[in-house]
């Protein structure tokens, strides 16, 4: 996998918006292990922990600390970047901070994306964009059957709508300005990537399930879970990650086949409970304990949700290389480096994203 995604990424040129977040900061990692030439536009990183600074970010792109609601700002980093490719992971990224800041959530993952497009369709030179949306993007029945791309999109809480709203705004674009039928004039391949809950070493967001466990777990205190029954389509931060990136080589070949969305998440099999999780992580930890929140009066959080990733594996030959213990145990390790060797954290995340890639 290392020498295919090389080939397409050595020494081109790719925009990344979120270099800064978490799954951010493992796809520039990844992005200058191929040897692209890098060029970040993220808000900065909230603590010195965060993944960026542990992997010395600065060092690895040209970083521009800015909003993606500043259009004009945005436009010309972008253009005078001159990128071959885009892939914009900024986002609002978390659900229950959407209750407390919707408008902001609507505004940053909606318009922030219609931004980026704009200054995309004023880029006169061929280019391959990944958008990066979220598996909550489907209207959400709580049904046992996993979503499927041409699956109706909504969103109860406005994280999920905002997504869904930002798909709306990618599908109008990509047919008043990128349609596939007129590639030949504007040679712009504009594909969707819907993900699944990531976990993996160096996210200390609030209110997500492995943060939590992992900080509670150094602190030798119980983990505190809201939902315990919940289930989502768990997956390591770097199945996705590989899988944009492969998306974006698929572009590069055949742009107007690849201009379409693609559900990255686990085998069926790996969308388990919360309390399920917690158990794997107490088991690769080797201790630890839990307690549910009975605090009522919640906000609304989806309580099933599986993907179907049938259409990555057939058109795109992208499959999860880890079972939800492989995925859990890569990032209690991790965490347990960072706890005992902070100053390897570095070394040893480039080991396991080699180890990922040479598999």
């Amino acid at each position: 996998m290392f020498n295919k995604l090389q080939q397409t990424y050595q020494g081109k040129k790719v925009f990344l918006t979120g270099h800064t977040g978490f799954k951010g900061a493992w796809m520039l990692k990844t992005l200058s292990l191929l040897g692209a030439e890098v060029k970040g536009y993220a808000l900065a990183p909230q603590t010195e922990d965060d993944l960026y600074h542990l992997i010395a970010g600065d060092t690895l792109c040209t970083s521009v600390i800015a909003d993606l609601r500043d259009q004009k700002r945005l436009e010309e980093e972008l253009l005078s970047f001159q990128p071959d490719f885009v892939f914009h992971l900024a986002a609002q990224p978390l659900v229950r901070l959407s209750y407390e800041i919707p408008a902001e959530t609507f505004m940053v993952n909606a318009i922030g994306t219609a931004h980026v497009l704009d200054a995309v369709r004023l880029l006169e030179k061929k280019c391959e964009v990944v958008l990066i949306t979220t598996d909550k993007v489907y209207h959400n029945n709580e049904w046992i059957y996993p979503y499927r791309e041409n699956d109706r999109l909504g969103g109860y809480d406005p994280y999920s709508a905002s997504k869904a709203c930002t798909e709306l705004v990618i599908d109008s674009y990509r047919n008043s300005f990128f349609n596939t039928k007129t590639y030949t004039t504007h040679q712009k391949a504009i594909a969707v990537a819907r993900a699944g809950n990531v976990i993996g070493g160096g996210d200390w967001s609030q209110d997500r399930l492995i943060p939590d466990i992992a900080k509670a777990f150094a602190a030798e205190k119980a983990v505190v879970i809201r939902n315990p029954n919940s289930v989502r389509p768990w997956q390591h931060v770097l199945e996705p990650v590989i899988g944009y990136l492969l998306l974006g080589a698929h572009l590069a070949v055949a742009p107007v086949q690849f201009s379409q969305a693609y559900n990255f998440g686990p085998h069926l099999s790996d969308a388990l409970p919360v309390a399920e999780m917690l158990k794997l992580a107490i088991a690769s930890w080797g201790k630890g304990e839990y307690v549910v929140d009975q605090v009522v009066g919640q906000p609304h959080e989806a309580g099933l949700l599986k993907l179907d990733i049938s259409k990555a594996i057939n058109e795109l030959k992208w499959q999860p290389k880890m079972n939800a213990q492989q995925a859990v145990s890569m990032t209690m390790d991790w965490y347990s480096e960072f706890n005992s060797n902070k100053n390897n954290i570095v070394d040893f995340t480039t080991a396991q994203i080699n180890s990922f890639l040479d598999e």
